[in-house]
């Protein structure tokens, strides 16, 4: 792993009033990352972001990006990044590459022909380029925000739910965009998302926060292993499968009973192995549910934030 901090950010806060949004968030980007900055909608997310593009100011804490203070060395590391919050505007009328042009010029971007061309191929819609506007899809749309973000060629991009609202054709899309950025181009990816699966397809470190706080943060590999799971049995009797477990190694592995159904976090390949078990011992078991326990606990923290 690249040990050079991209972003890096300690107890950062933001208060208004009586709301906490956000609550002394420490993390850590690094280069070449693709960073998944996962929590429920109202978790702190868009907050964040919108301190890290310097849009709102922390009530304390501190942002460095590429190792410099954010605050003091503002302009020079804002021409570094390039990102999309919320959903890109566009002027529906223009076309997309009159867009690109007028929004370049603005935003301080290359706008030869020749590199909005090279943009709008990238993203895949070099054949829309003299397409209006208001006749793009919603996945479309976003797409061509991400070309606008990299007409200046950005070391950083920060893309806030680029996914929302699309169709699974379209949050496919942006998923290969996001990997062909990552891999072919080296940019640093910052991607804010509350789907859980959705991050644990493309990136390599993950956050996920909740009501402002951070709740974990690791790589995907550790906190999303595979051999690492939260088993439900469900059996005909339970009260003779529970007697039946106190006597065996998988006691130390067993978690809670509720109603029909017994819990173990157990290793990938003792599910058979305890299912037989329970089987040989003339138990029936009618189903076997397997889930990991950071995809268990992100769906709690997301129910109980609705």
């Amino acid at each position: 792993m690249n040990t050079e901090k991209i972003i890096e950010v300690k107890g950062l806060t933001k208060k208004y009033k009586n709301l906490v949004a956000v609550d002394n968030l420490d993390l850590n980007v690094y280069r070449g990352d693709v960073f998944g900055f996962l929590g429920p909608n109202g978790a702190g997310k868009s907050t964040t972001i919108r301190m890290l593009l310097t849009l709102i100011k922390p009530t304390s804490g501190y942002i460095k990006i590429f190792g410099k203070p954010l605050q003091k060395s503002r302009i020079e590391i804002l021409k570094k990044i390039g990102a999309i919050v919320e959903k890109p505007d566009f002027y529906l009328y223009l076309t997309a590459y009159k867009n690109l042009e007028v929004l370049g010029k603005i935003s301080g971007g290359d706008t030869s022909k020749k590199n909005i061309m090279k943009m709008l191929e990238l993203v895949g819609l070099e054949k829309r380029y003299n397409s209006k506007v208001k006749t793009f899809s919603h996945g479309m749309k976003q797409r061509l925000g991400i070309a606008q973000a990299l007409l200046h060629d950005p070391e950083l991009i920060i893309l806030d739910e680029p996914t929302t609202g699309l169709d699974p054709q379209g949050m496919k899309e942006i998923r290969d965009l996001i990997l062909y950025l990552s891999k072919e181009k080296k940019k640093t990816v910052f991607l804010s998302s509350h789907i859980l699966h959705e991050v644990e397809m493309i990136a390599n470190r993950m956050i996920i926060i909740n009501k402002g706080t951070t709740q974990v943060e690791g790589t995907v590999d550790e906190l999303l292993n595979p051999d690492k799971l939260r088993v439900t049995f469900e059996v005909n009797d339970i009260s003779k499968a529970f007697e039946i477990v106190k006597l065996t190694k998988w006691n130390e592995s067993f978690v809670m009973k509720e109603k029909n159904q017994l819990v173990f976090n157990l290793p990938k390949n003792e599910t058979s192995e305890l299912n037989k078990y329970f089987v040989e011992n003339g138990l029936d078991v009618s189903a076997v549910i397997p889930t990991r326990s950071l995809e268990d606990y992100f769906l709690k923290i997301t129910e109980t934030s609705k």
